[in-house]
Order: C-alpha cells, then sequence, then structure tokens
C-alpha cells in the first residue's frame, strides 16, 4: 500500500510539473524522481536557434547528480569532460571524488544537423542525490548560426517565472517519508 502510495506521489508530481506552462525548449521528459535512485535524463529540444539547425547540445550536470552515463545518438560525436566532483559520493561501496561533470552531442555534419522544424531528444543516466530538492541542469544549444543558452537559474524557489533562458529542473523527491522504498 506504501509503495502505491509513493509511486501515485511521484507521477503526480511529476504530471503537475508537466501541467506548468514549458517557456524552455530545451526540457526534461520527467520532471521529478525519487532521492537516491537511478534517473534516466532525456532533454528534449523543441526548436533550433533564430531558424537554424541544431549542431550540438552540451548538458552541465549539478553537483548531487552522480555517475552520468550518456546515450549514443547515431551521426552525433560524443564527448564527456570528467573531473573533481564538487561532492564526492559513494556507490557499491566504492568512493568516487572524480566523475563526469558534463556531456556533448556534435552533429558529424550538415547532414546530422538537427533542423530547426524538427524536435529530438538528447539521453543520459546516472543517480540522484539522496537529499531531496531542486538540481539544474544548463543545457547550452549550439546552431549552425548563433546559440540557446538554456542556463538561468532562479535565485530562490523553482519558478522560472520571468526567465528568458531557464535551465532544465529536475525535482528530486523523498518518497520514502512516505514510508516506501526507493529502488
Amino acid at each position: 500500500m506504501h509503495t502505491f502510495k509513493n509511486y501515485f506521489l511521484l507521477i503526480a508530481s511529476s504530471m503537475a510539473l508537466l501541467s506548468v506552462p514549458a517557456r524552455a525548449h530545451a526540457v526534461l521528459q520527467d520532471g521529478a524522481a525519487a532521492a537516491n535512485s537511478s534517473y534516466r535524463a532525456t532533454f528534449r529540444v523543441g526548436h533550433g536557434c533564430d531558424g537554424e539547425p541544431t549542431t550540438s547540445m552540451r548538458v552541465l550536470l549539478p553537483a548531487g547528480f552522480n555517475g552520468a552515463q550518456p546515450m549514443p545518438k547515431p551521426g552525433w560525436t560524443l564527448r564527456t569532460v570528467t573531473g573533481p566532483r564538487a561532492l564526492p559520493y559513494e556507490s557499491h561501496g566504492k568512493k568516487y571524488t572524480e566523475g563526469v561533470l558534463e556531456i556533448s552531442w556534435t552533429a558529424n555534419s550538415a547532414d546530422n544537423a538537427l533542423p530547426h522544424a524538427y524536435y529530438d531528444e538528447f539521453v543520459l543516466r546516472g543517480s540522484t542525490p539522496a537529499k531531496p530538492g531542486p538540481l539544474w541542469f544548463k543545457v547550452l544549444q549550439a546552431c549552425a548560426k548563433g546559440s540557446n543558452d538554456w542556463v538561468e537559474v532562479p535565485t530562490s524557489g523553482t519558478s522560472t517565472k520571468g526567465l528568458k533562458m531557464p535551465a532544465a529542473l529536475l525535482e528530486v523527491l523523498d518518497v520514502q517519508a512516505a514510508g516506501g522504498h526507493a529502488h
């Protein structure tokens, strides 16, 4: 019963986040996830830059999002940048002080670029932190000409009202507080 209630709360929270009008054009498919669990981050890109095709996407991973692994995309070159983590973490009994800090996908040619009139998804996975709260993923979208830097974060709270280029928000939820278990 408690597990059902926890999943219901998680789904209800996700639906509430999805019902808010999206001003950003680089958003997460699922805007909520359980704390201390595996999460598949699917970034949706709805258009290019002022009519130009998208030629690369770069995601800056927030502190607390660990063990990131990108999904390759045919026709795109995948790169990761690793370095010291702001918050060391433990996984499967091993302590990590370094990890993936950013992930980028770059079109191999103009034929592989994402046309302005199309949408696509860029996917990675990792683990959410044990502490609930907002995680902001900054997304840098480069186009044949120009760019869209989805990097603005509110000074407090999670409302993106008034932001022209908001970062992608993931609400990390404490589903165990309701008596269940996150896996």
